[in-house]
C-alpha cells in the first residue's frame, strides 16, 4: 500500500533534481546536435537544389548550342550541296557543248564524205553504165 509520507515529497524532490540535471547535461546537448543536423540537412538540400539549378541551366545553355551547331551544319551542308549542283549543271552544260560541237564536226565530216562519194561515183557512173551494158547487151557501145 502506499502511504503518504515526507519520503513522497523527497522522491519528488529527488525527481525534479534529476529531471534538471538530465536537461542541463543531456536534453539541452541533444537537442542542439539534432538542430545543427537538421540545418545541415536543410543546407544540403538547397545546396543540391541549387547545383540541380545550375545542371538545368548548363544543360539548356549545351542543348542551345547543340542547336545551334546542328543549324550552322545544316546551312553549310545546303550550301554545299547548292554549289555541288551548280559545278554539275555547269561540267554537264559544257560536256552537252563540247558533245554538240563533236556532233556538228561528225556531221560535217559525214556529209563532206557522203559529197565526195557522191561525185566520185557520178565520175564512176558513166563508165560503170557502160560496162554493164556491155556485158547484158554482150557487144561494144560506141
Amino acid at each position: 500500500m502506499i502511504s503518504v509520507d515526507w519520503t513522497l515529497g523527497l522522491q519528488f524532490l529527488n525527481f525534479v533534481i534529476l529531471m534538471i540535471i538530465l536537461n542541463v547535461l543531456l536534453y539541452r546537448p541533444l537537442k542542439k546536435i539534432m538542430a545543427e543536423r537538421h540545418e545541415a540537412i536543410d543546407g544540403s538540400h538547397a545546396k543540391a537544389k541549387g547545383l540541380e539549378a545550375q545542371i538545368d541551366e548548363k544543360m539548356s545553355a549545351y542543348q542551345q548550342q547543340l542547336n545551334e551547331a546542328k543549324a550552322l551544319a545544316n546551312a553549310e551542308r545546303n550550301a554545299l550541296r547548292k554549289a555541288a549542283a551548280e559545278e554539275e549543271a555547269k561540267i554537264l552544260s559544257e560536256a552537252h557543248g563540247k558533245a554538240t560541237v563533236q556532233l556538228q564536226g561528225i556531221k560535217q565530216q559525214v556529209a563532206d564524205e557522203a559529197t565526195k562519194a557522191e561525185q566520185t561515183l557520178k565520175a564512176e557512173v558513166e563508165t560503170l553504165a557502160g560496162q554493164i551494158a556491155t556485158k547484158v547487151l554482150g557487144r561494144n557501145l560506141a
